[in-house]
C-alpha cells in the first residue's frame, strides 16, 4: 500500500495551516497597546509573575487526567464493537482496566492526588 495519499494529506494540512497563520498576520488589524500586551489573569490585575514556578503536583494531576482521558478514548470503540469482539474482547478490556486501576491505586497511595 502506498504512503503517497497520507503524505499528500499531511502536506496539504501543513500548507493550509501555514497559509491561514500567515494570512492572519498580514491581513489582521495591528493596533499595539500596552494594556493589550499586558499579561491577563481572569479579568483581574496580575497577582504574580507569569514566569513563576508551577508546583509539581499540578503536573502530576495533569498527567493522571490525560492517562484516564485516554482510557475513555480506548473504551468507546470497545463498547461499540462489544458484540463482535466476544468473550476474548471482554477479557482484554478487563485486563486493560485492571492495569489502569492498579496504577490509580498506586498513585492514590503515593499521595499523587492530594492537592496541598
Amino acid at each position: 500500500m502506498s504512503m503517497l495519499p497520507l503524505f499528500i494529506t499531511f502536506l496539504l494540512g501543513a500548507l493550509v495551516c501555514g497559509l491561514l497563520l500567515s494570512l492572519s498576520r498580514f491581513v489582521g488589524p495591528r493596533r499595539p497597546n500596552p494594556v493589550k500586551d499586558a499579561p491577563f489573569e481572569c479579568g483581574m490585575e496580575q497577582l504574580a509573575s507569569p514566569r513563576g514556578r508551577i508546583p509539581i503536583s499540578f503536573s502530576v494531576i495533569a498527567m493522571l487526567f490525560i492517562i484516564f482521558d485516554i482510557e475513555v478514548a480506548f473504551l468507546f470503540p470497545w463498547a461499540v464493537l462489544l458484540r463482535q469482539l466476544g468473550f476474548l474482547g471482554l477479557v482484554e478490556v478487563l485486563f486493560f482496566l485492571i492495569v489502569l486501576t492498579l496504577g490509580l491505586l498506586y498513585a492514590w497511595k503515593r499521595g499523587a492526588l492530594e492537592w496541598d
